[in-house]
């Protein structure tokens, strides 16, 4: 008998007046992998990760945590998850062992569970040199990880990561992915929802990119990326006079659309063999190039391609 998936959405639909904010959504979410829930500002992503946290209530459809619906087992299916949003919940006139206790004890943790989970937390997420200092002194990235950490306290099975590296600088954005990568190490699901695709595409299994409310591709990253086809091959002209007459050469001998930026132009490639043919025929047009780039398909291709002009 197969494992019960973390997740099971189906047809999941919400309005707001006469918008349709979530149109008819339905996806899975096996255990133990993390998901990835992508889309353009407004698609709809956030009302659907609302309505399966039971933050907001759907008009229609179902959504089942750890096969427990969530309409009619509310309070068991929220006690299965934990919740890090954009914005940190914790109290910032107190410090970061404060807000950890506190939470600890309103997740029913006595007084000793609180303090060591507490201390646990504050080791895991390298926050015990800072741990009694005022918050209003932690760095963006400190903030955050106090925010997961407070998300953790139960040792939930399942985490949603709503934009959690928002904001963060690099090096911070890299502890994150590897705080990430720890927790699913540890058996745990996570739903993550991210503006950086190439976040994305280092630590999603699964992803489904939603569109004006609707779910308009699924798969892992390499079969969205495999979707689009071979490389996009750039090649800087030498003289801009020529770049009229080698797009119009280069659209003959390519499917794809020809891209004009300045004095580039791209095309992409059914396969890499088909790049020396294409060499040759701006050679024999003395075409010249200063400048080649091989590129494969990125998820920023993939978003690019199933979203943008789709209005």
């Amino acid at each position: 008998m197969s494992a019960i998936n973390a997740i099971e959405v189906n047809h999941l639909t919400k309005k707001f007046g006469e918008k349709v904010a979530v149109n008819d959504v339905s996806f899975k979410v096996r255990q133990g992998e993390v998901f990835g829930l992508l889309g353009p500002n407004g698609a709809g992503k956030t009302t659907t990760l609302r309505m399966i946290t039971t933050l907001l209530k759907a008009d229609s459809g179902q959504v089942k945590i750890f096969g427990h619906d969530t309409a009619k087992e509310g309070r068991l299916a929220r006690s299965m998850f934990g919740l890090t949003g954009q914005y940190a919940s914790v109290d910032e006139d107190i410090s970061a062992r404060q807000n950890l206790m506190i939470f600890s004890r309103l997740n029913g943790l006595s007084r000793q569970e609180a303090k060591d989970r507490t201390a646990e937390l504050l080791t895991e997420f390298s926050l015990e040199n800072s741990a009694d200092k005022p918050l209003k002194a932690f760095s963006g990235g400190m903030r955050r990880r106090l925010d997961l950490a407070v998300s953790l306290i139960t040792r939930p099975a399942l985490i949603f990561l709503d934009e959690p590296t928002t904001g963060l600088d690099p090096r911070t954005r890299s502890q994150m992915w590897d705080t990430i990568r720890k927790l699913v190490d540890q058996g745990s699901t996570i739903i993550l929802t991210t503006q950086y695709l190439d976040e994305a595409d280092q630590l999603a299994d699964n992803l489904a990119i939603i569109d004006h409310g609707h779910v308009v591709k699924m798969g892992t990253p390499a079969e969205l990326k495999e979707q689009l086809g071979g490389p996009r091959v750039t090649f800087t002209l030498s003289q801009t006079r020529q770049v009229a007459a080698a797009e119009q050469l280069l659209a003959t001998q390519v499917a794809g659309d020809v891209r004009e930026e300045g004095p580039d132009l791209s095309v992409s490639l059914g396969q890499v063999a088909q790049l020396a043919p294409l060499l040759a025929t701006l050679n024999d047009a003395k075409i010249g190039i200063s400048h080649l780039a091989v590129q494969e398909p990125s998820l920023d291709d993939v978003f690019m391609n199933l979203t943008v002009g789709k209005n």
